[in-house]
């Protein structure tokens, strides 16, 4: 909830790095494939400065990296209302380690640019997709096609761009949404593989 790898405040990023270790060592035990991590990154909060958050996101991902194992990291979409803060720091760090994971439902919300505007420059990068809908008014995590998110557009695209080993995740937050998401996503079979 409240973590902030970019935090220029030295001790919230201390903070921050010793709960995202605690969440490496938990995924560990689980003997998980990825691991999914907030960017922190928020325009308002940073004064639309991207490079400051980058230089002290940086310290923390360079950190994260050294302890993750053979865990795959992913860093996941918020706030964001274009990817530019993300592509900077994938470039940066410049290794497969570590990823992005784009979630649908926060794209919807939050995107001032269209789908594809966002996903050209990402997909190389994307290895995890979280799966959820809403009606852009809230963070909804409705099972997809409750909302007015463009499954068809977004697996087309993947099925286009080749992309594979992505990890999927339904994010419902109801029991009747899952089973609404599974019914839902067996109609794109033919182009993603889940």
């Amino acid at each position: 909830m409240d973590l902030s790898p970019g935090a220029v405040d030295p001790l919230i990023r201390e903070v921050t790095l010793k709960r995202m270790k605690q969440a490496l060592r938990f995924a560990k035990l689980l003997d998980a494939s990825v691991v999914v991590f907030h960017s922190g990154y928020d325009k308002w909060r940073y004064d639309h400065k991207v490079e400051i958050w980058l230089e002290k996101s940086l310290l923390t991902w360079e950190e994260i990296l050294k302890e993750r194992g053979d865990l795959r990291i992913a860093v996941e979409n918020i706030f964001e209302d274009t990817p530019d803060n993300l592509i900077l720091l994938m470039e940066k760090l410049d290794t497969p380690e570590i990823g992005l994971c784009f979630d649908t439902g926060h794209f919807n919300l939050f995107s001032s640019v269209s789908l594809t505007e966002w996903l050209q420059p990402t997909l190389r990068y994307i290895s995890e997709i979280h799966i959820h809908d809403n009606d852009r008014t809230r963070d909804l995590h409705m099972a997809p096609g409750k909302g007015n998110f463009n499954f068809q557009e977004l697996f087309q695209m993947l099925k286009d761009s080749g992309s594979e080993d992505l990890v999927f995740t339904v994010e419902a937050h109801s029991l009747q949404d899952a089973i609404e998401a599974v019914r839902f996503l067996q109609n794109y079979r033919d182009l993603v593989y889940f």
